[in-house]
């Protein structure tokens, strides 16, 4: 799946992620802006480093529309939410919770990533069973796609693929 991440104009207070499938059919949905890399474009660091079939970009890839899985993942109520999908958008939160601080705690990314899937009844993603430096596969990724966003011009493009697990 390709994502292209439209940056608007200097003033919109919104970007555009499209999502754009193997088969051709497309949805999309609207980044926030918030001084830091956008969180759809958190979740497509966090779902290349990591081996989760139903997380929110696998989800899009396999035909979902974009708002229907927001507001479902979101929805902290709602029982019936893959639990991959929960631990996913928890990772995502803890590693958003990270760039916003400026600096990396491994210790506190991964409890607050179990707190946010705690906090919805579903069992924390377990790190343990990956030979995998959380650093350089979430947080440095990060970092880096975020410069390359933030370098971007407006009224420009920057297109990522996307390979779901299979």
């Amino acid at each position: 799946m390709k994502l292209i991440a439209e940056k608007r104009s200097k003033t919109d207070k919104y970007d555009v992620l499209r999502f754009v499938r193997n088969n051709g059919s497309c949805t999309d949905a609207l980044m926030p802006r918030q001084g830091i890399l956008p969180h759809d474009l958190v979740h497509y660091v966090v779902e290349s480093a990591l081996p989760l079939r139903h997380g929110f970009l696998s989800l899009l890839a396999r035909g979902a529309d974009a708002q229907f899985v927001m507001e479902s993942v979101h929805d902290k109520a709602n029982p019936n939410v893959e639990t991959e999908a929960v631990q996913a958008e928890a990772i995502v939160e803890g590693l958003q919770a990270q760039l916003w601080s400026g600096a990396f705690d491994e210790d506190a990314f991964v409890a607050g990533a179990a707190a946010a899937c705690t906090a919805r009844n579903k069992p924390p993603f377990d790190f343990s069973q990956l030979a995998l430096d959380l650093k350089s596969a979430l947080y440095d990724r990060a970092l880096a796609l975020n410069e390359q966003w933030s370098s971007a011009p407006y009224y420009s493009t920057l297109s990522l693929e996307f390979s779901p697990v299979i």
